[in-house]
């Protein structure tokens, strides 16, 4: 996958790798594209000015911020490209039969992420919703049943038929309760210039959604700046501050009719974590920027754990703070049992590199991949991932279409929320996972998602067909 990193100047090969993120991720909407390529163009002008100001005028009026991210990203791609750890194995001889063991210890491995994270968990109760039929109907309800205030954080707002109903239904809402949106510029930007396949010809499109929302209505929108393409790919809706939604979803209608995807709703004291996080979220996207954000840090704390539930944490990337990649790769390298993975965009080499090495001292390692996606960088991609996790003993299954879940068991400890297995998510991008070893959670992901689609996709048994393309897409997609 990468080739190895002495072979090259590695001043030079930083440069150009960070041009080449920098450059992939504009063409692809921040390299994390949540919508299929097919569309009818962007919008109009005021679509084009909330991009120049998502890209230009905000994040310059954002210096530290924009510093900042900037550093991350150069001392993220330096170290990334100087390590070892990242240069992809070849690991030759007889894959190993599965082992007998038990799995890690679960309470030491808790133990262990306390010390991970700075933090304990917090505390309170999943519910799992998978696909659009199980989430949006009970968001709906949720809206509906609001009393005082929603609050919508997303990568993706999106301007279809559905999302506009969507919209439609906020707006009404707006009149009695406190309803504000908090959208990423860019991952919306490049999603109202795309119509999903599956749209009716004649289906209402709500022109650029930001202005759509505010329109005869109460709604406060925000955009979320891009510094040097940086996303909040964040996804969590927030009600009355007592029950949160977080997964994977966006708003429109591939997420609720076309595409696999999982939300989780949540109640209990985790709530206020998420809850907390919107409001810096929204501070630092306000008139005052970075000043808004600081005085709501030094203001505000998350009650984390007391109340009612079972232990649930959050977990998080953000600017020099990869919480959701250390937490993951560390849950590989202590992993005994089985390791169970589904995730659409699947590029990280070193994350690869541990699921190799976990494979070959007798962890049960399967991956589920989506037969096709929405980025043709990334299916390519998925293709040289996909060949070479199997070749070494990895059981990888395609799944029929294209899944969009990210979720990820290790031992019993689950991971899921809305972090691809790619650079942008793992260490650039903003993003907002949920971690638990509560057995009876647990056992409702494996039942309710990965018995249900390993069951549902095709287990390879040969190599997939590869060509030069899909390596050169694969060089591509390790800095996306």
């Amino acid at each position: 996958m990468k080739p190895n990193p002495d072979a090259a100047n590695p001043a030079a090969r930083t440069a150009s790798l960070t041009a080449i993120t920098l450059i992939a991720g504009l063409l692809l909407g921040c390299a994390s594209t949540d919508k299929p390529g097919t569309g009818n163009g962007f919008p109009s002008l005021p679509a084009g000015l909330a991009l120049f100001h998502t890209l230009v005028s905000k994040p310059a009026a954002r210096p530290l911020s924009s510093l900042h991210r900037l550093a991350a990203l150069v001392t993220n791609t330096t170290f990334d490209t100087l390590d070892p750890g990242t240069v992809f194995p070849v690991k030759r001889g007889p894959v190993p039969p599965y082992s007998q063991r038990r799995g890690m210890d679960l309470a030491a491995w808790e133990q262990h992420l306390d010390g991970l994270t700075g933090r304990a968990p917090s505390k309170g109760t999943i519910r799992f919703l998978v696909d659009g039929e199980a989430f949006f109907p009970r968001l709906i309800d949720a809206v509906e049943g609001a009393r005082r205030s929603v609050d919508i954080r997303t990568y993706i707002f999106d301007n279809d038929d559905y999302a506009t109903a969507i919209a439609d239904r906020l707006k009404r809402r707006s009149e009695a309760v406190k309803v504000r949106v908090l959208l990423d510029g860019l991952g919306t930007f490049v999603a109202a210039g795309a119509a999903p396949a599956s749209a009716p010809p004649d289906g209402a499109r709500a022109g650029w959604i930001a202005g759509y929302l505010e329109r005869d209505s109460d709604i406060e929108v925000r955009m979320q700046s891009n510094p040097w393409l940086a996303g909040d790919h964040t996804k969590t809706i927030v009600v009355d501050s007592e029950v949160a939604f977080i997964g994977g979803m966006n708003i429109g209608r591939e997420y609720r009719y076309d595409w696999h995807d999982l939300m989780m709703e949540l109640r209990g004291p985790v709530v206020g974590v998420i809850d907390r996080d919107f409001r810096l979220a929204w501070r630092r996207a306000g008139f005052l920027g970075e000043i808004g954000y600081l005085a709501e840090s030094l203001r505000s704390r998350a009650h984390r754990g007391s109340g009612p539930g079972y232990p649930l944490r959050m977990l998080v990337t953000k600017p020099w703070n990869s919480e959701i990649f250390r937490t993951q790769l560390a849950a590989i390298r202590a992993a005994e049992g089985y390791i169970y993975i589904q995730n659409p965009y699947f590029s990280d080499d070193k994350i690869l590199s541990a699921l190799i090495a976990a494979r070959r001292r007798g962890v049960d390692v399967r991956v589920i991949l989506p037969f096709r996606g929405d980025s043709n960088i990334m299916d390519a991609s998925n293709v040289v991932t996909a060949n070479a996790l199997f070749r070494q003993g990895v059981r990888v299954f395609i799944y029929p279409g294209f899944s969009h879940l990210k979720a990820a068991i290790f031992d019993g400890w689950a991971c899921l929320g809305s972090a691809n297995l790619d650079k942008m998510s793992l260490r650039v991008n903003e993003e907002m996972n949920l971690a638990t070893s509560h057995p009876p959670a647990v056992a409702a992901l494996m039942a309710r998602v990965f018995d249900v689609d390993f069951a549902k996709s095709a287990e390879m048994t040969e190599p997939l067909p590869e060509n030069l393309s899909h390596k050169l897409a694969a060089l591509i997609a390790n800095q996306l």
